[in-house]
């Protein structure tokens, strides 16, 4: 699961990076973090999603590539499968409503 705090002034840009495809044709790691981007959830002014990563440090390549450009105090904490992790945010309002 991943916690961010979304630099609000830049999400249009990343919504716009997300409906354009530029994201997603990034590799190895554009669909899923499109996925995981655009069901992201918001609580307490803090973005969250699942994101399946095998980077050490984790996001490694998602950071310099995107996240470090949208998000600040970018923080990872694992969780058991990505099924059980949307489940933990599911009830939250989508981040692009807050937009």
């Amino acid at each position: 699961m991943v916690k961010a705090r979304p630099r609000k002034d830049l999400l249009d840009n990343l919504h716009k990076e997300l409906s354009s495809g530029i994201i997603s044709k990034m590799r190895p790691f554009g669909q899923s973090l499109k996925h995981s981007l655009e069901n992201a959830r918001i609580d307490s002014n803090i973005a969250l999603w699942i994101e399946e990563d095998y980077c050490s440090p984790p996001l490694a390549m998602e950071k310099e590539a995107v996240l470090d450009r949208y998000f600040d105090d970018i923080n990872v904490e694992k969780v058991r499968s990505e099924e059980e992790g949307w489940n933990m945010i599911g009830d939250k309002p989508m981040l692009w409503d807050e937009k």
